[in-house]
Formats: C-alpha cells, sequence, structure tokens
C-alpha cells in the first residue's frame, strides 16, 4: 500500500472552536455534507450529495477523543482509514492534520475508482472548514450526482487586480500553492505545475481584463469571468466539455479549492497560505 496522503492547515480559531465544528452535527451540514449525525465516541457519519458513495453513511469510528479522531470510510468496495488530530498553535490558531490511505493519483489519471477524488475533495473540504471558521460564504462543494460544474465567489478586490493574480504565472503559483506557468494570450500553455511539467492545457478564448477559457483534454473546458461593482469583483467559474458519464470530480475540487485561497490573496492582510507548505505539495493540485 502506499503512503498515506497528508494535508495540514492553519486555522485563526482556537482549538476548542474547530473541534465544534468538526463534531456538532449541525455545522457539519453546513461545511462538510448535506446530512451527518455524531454520537462520539460510537457514531461520525456523513453523507449525501457532496460527499463520494453519499447515497448512505459508510463510515465506523475508530478511535476519538479531544484531539484526535480515526475513522473508517469504506469507499469503492475498500475501506479506507481517515485520520484528523488537532494541535493549539497558541491561543487563537490550531493546526489540523489530515491523513488519508487508498489515495493512489492512478484512480485521478485513468479514473477508475472514485478513491481518485480523495486528495481535491479533502482539500476543498478543509478550504470550507476555514471559510466556515472565519464567517466567509463558502466555495461550491462538489455534486457527486450532477454533472454542473459551476459556481461564483465574491472578492473584496478591483476585477484588474484579480486578473492580474489569474493570470500571472508568479502570483497564480502562490496563491494556489503549486507551480503554474501562463501564457495570458488565445494559443498560450496553461501549465500546472510550470512550463517544464511535460502537460500544458491551451487557452482558447481569452478577453483582457474579463475572462479567460482554458481546455484540459478529457476533463474539460475551465472558464472564468469578472464582473466588478464596487471596487468588489464577481469571479464566475465553470467547467463544461468532458463526458458526463465521466465526469471530472476531482479535477473540480482541485480547482474550486484553489479559489479559497484566492479570496484570502486579496483580502486577508500579509497575507500567508492555511497550508503548511511541507506536507503540503501539490494539495490543491487537481
Amino acid at each position: 500500500m502506499t503512503e498515506p496522503m497528508t494535508l495540514a492547515v492553519r486555522l485563526a480559531a482556537p482549538i476548542a472552536r474547530v473541534r465544534q465544528a468538526l463534531t456538532d452535527p449541525a455545522e457539519l451540514r453546513v461545511w462538510l455534507a448535506e446530512h451527518a449525525e455524531v454520537e462520539l465516541p460510537e457514531r461520525y457519519e456523513f453523507w449525501g450529495r457532496y460527499t463520494p458513495e453519499g447515497d448512505a453513511p459508510h463510515q465506523r469510528v475508530l478511535h476519538a477523543d479531544d484531539d484526535r479522531l480515526r475513522f473508517a470510510w469504506l469507499l469503492d468496495g475498500v475501506e479506507t482509514t481517515t485520520e484528523i488530530t488537532l494541535s493549539a498553535d497558541g491561543p487563537d490558531a490550531t493546526v489540523l492534520r489530515l491523513s488519508q490511505t487508498h489515495f493512489d493519483f492512478n484512480d485521478v489519471i485513468n479514473g477508475t475508482s472514485i478513491r481518485g477524488v480523495l486528495q481535491t475533495y479533502w482539500a476543498l473540504t478543509i478550504a470550507n472548514l476555514e471559510a466556515h471558521l472565519a464567517g466567509q460564504p463558502l466555495l461550491p462543494k462538489v455534486d457527486f450526482t450532477g454533472t454542473d460544474f459551476r459556481g461564483e465567489l465574491e472578492i473584496a478586490a478591483p476585477a484588474d487586480k484579480v486578473w492580474e493574480s489569474l493570470t500571472d504565472s508568479e502570483q497564480a503559483s502562490a496563491w494556489f500553492g503549486y507551480p503554474i506557468g501562463i501564457e495570458p494570450w488565445v494559443g498560450g500553455r496553461y501549465a500546472m505545475g510550470g512550463f517544464d511539467s511535460g502537460f500544458a492545457a491551451k487557452v482558447v478564448d481569452l478577453e483582457p481584463g474579463r475572462r479567460m477559457s482554458v481546455d484540459w483534454g478529457a476533463p474539460g473546458v475551465t472558464s472564468w469571468e469578472l464582473t466588478e461593482s464596487e471596487g468588489r469583483t464577481k469571479l464566475t467559474f465553470v467547467q463544461s466539455g468532458f463526458d458526463e458519464q465521466n465526469p471530472p470530480y476531482a479535477a473540480w475540487a482541485g480547482s474550486v479549492s484553489g479559489l479559497a485561497e484566492l479570496r484570502r490573496f486579496h483580502e486577508v492582510p500579509d497575507w500567508q497560505p492555511i497550508w503548511l507548505p511541507e506536507e503540503t505539495s501539490a494539495a490543491t493540485a487537481g
């Protein structure tokens, strides 16, 4: 078996507050899942359309105490293990670490198992936990029962600044947390991993300062558009043109999770990413 996939974040909330958000079923129904029921140490269940194979709860508690939650999660006929640990980082911040077994990147590439979504699913879920704790609107969750991939995000910054951060390679690499090479013109490359990564998508539509579309091949075309009002920018983003029998859930979750940091990049003074880089290289890469 491969080593467990790990993610780590620093959340600007005391450990007791984070623990409450992780264990209160009413809060879980806001940021985690459509349905959730918790009765620790016996029960920690979540299901619904925003959960992979969410037709019913498939979790079984293995361990629960004040700082650690570990549960088995049956996915595609395999019992995986998820572990979440909390540690205080001073009085007003918490480090959350998550590990997930049975994630294989080949499942992302080949679409052979729903377990291929686990890395970006958890990245988006944790980003929404951070937004929930900060009192910010959530990013769109992935609807694993549908194929309509679209959403909106409002950013407290003018459109020209948002445009620059979306099309400048250095800025985009900073907020996304992974190298991105961007040639912002029709026919230009959009390279996850940078221009030397061996693969680059293609910019197929662009109106400077307003919209851009990138063709990724099988995962479809990612498009976004900016509109500004009173110094704030609405970012509308859509993924289309994919095989609806094999929706690119993993890629969509990775793209959306990155937009949480885009918002923080513009709105948080002295911005630093929530992701702890030594443990989250490519955490949000889809």
